[in-house]
């Protein structure tokens, strides 16, 4: 009769260990289930990342509508839907024809074409009539002339190709700071009804020949051209 106990104690100890087993299952699956959540929600983290850099803002310019990606705005209080009178985006093209094709930073500012002059029309109209004496070079097919200091202008070149009855043509300037690099700017009419003012670094004057070109691609995909 003594030895009676000894089974109940199994009991109990077995009734531990399967009380333990089934604890630990239990903390397992939570665990599981937790790594699940978090996977989950950084999937849609990165969905929800890529889905905005697609998101379009529709603005109307000069009486044109263009979705505009919101990753193209320079200044966020410019991201609003309506009308506006421009806009200032900034975008990457690449040019085949530099020697060492990389992105190319572009700054854009759209508005509409009358209140814009086309930098071919300012060749002959404005900046002819400004060249100082000798020729810059170091642009491939393109021709450096130097602005009059005493017309107002400072450090300031037109590189244009002289062989293309509607030249490209940008007005090129000094950096203000040491350590910035020169500064281009040319002004297109597009055919939509606006005018495209771009600027960029004059690293990129030699990709001149595919400058026009790649930057109408990107100009269509917002419905610009």
């Amino acid at each position: 009769m003594p030895a009676s106990p000894l089974p109940a104690a199994s009991n109990s100890g077995a009734g531990h260990i399967a009380y333990n087993l089934s604890g630990i299952a239990i903390i397992v699956l939570m665990m599981a289930v937790g790594f699940a959540y978090m996977v989950d929600m950084a999937g849609r983290d990165g969905t929800a990342t890529d889905a905005g850099s697609d998101e379009t803002i529709t603005q109307t310019i000069g009486g044109r509508d263009l979705a505009i990606p919101e990753s193209w705005f320079r200044y966020g209080e410019q991201m609003r839907p309506g009308f506006v009178n421009q806009v200032d985006l900034e975008m990457s093209v690449i040019l085949p024809s530099l020697d060492a094709p990389v992105p190319v930073t572009v700054t854009v500012t759209l508005l509409p074409r009358s209140r814009a002059r086309a930098s071919s029309v300012l060749l002959d109209a404005v900046y002819l009539h400004q060249f100082d004496e000798g020729i810059v070079s170091g642009v491939a097919g393109l021709v450096g002339k130097p602005l009059k200091y005493g017309a107002g202008y400072v450090g300031e070149t037109v590189w244009y190709d002289a062989l293309s009855p509607n030249p490209f043509v940008a007005k090129c300037a000094d950096p203000v700071e040491a350590d910035k690099p020169k500064r281009c700017l040319r002004t297109v009419q597009l055919g939509s009804g606006l005018a495209a003012i771009y600027g960029f670094d004059a690293a990129a004057l030699p990709g001149w020949r595919d400058f026009d070109a790649a930057m109408a691609q990107r100009l269509e995909t917002i419905g610009a051209l």
